[in-house]
């Protein structure tokens, strides 16, 4: 998300009524609903932790510890957990 100028896209009329609520403050303009987006939907990173995930519950599955697993992942013990929850869950399902 990036920051406008108000002044380089809203008529000046408008700037004005939105100072009389709102003067010098920052403030967030939500996106209409039907422009909203599901997180990740502009990039890969979604799919990487998803394999990322798969990958920990693989290696939890041929023995490796979980303390081990949060070392080597640089995640916390309960992530890791967390991760093989899931992806449990994910197999059953």
């Amino acid at each position: 998300m990036g920051y406008k100028k108000a002044e380089e896209i809203l008529p000046k009329e408008m700037i004005e009524l939105i100072q009389q609520y709102a003067d010098g403050v920052n403030i967030y303009i939500p996106r209409k609903e039907e422009n909203k987006q599901q997180w990740g939907s502009n990039t890969s990173y979604k799919e990487e932790l998803q394999q990322r995930n798969r990958l920990i519950y693989g290696e939890y599955l041929k023995g490796t510890a979980v303390c081990e697993l949060a070392e080597d992942y640089f995640l916390s013990v309960k992530s890791i957990q967390r991760i093989i929850r899931q992806e449990k869950m994910r197999k059953v399902s």
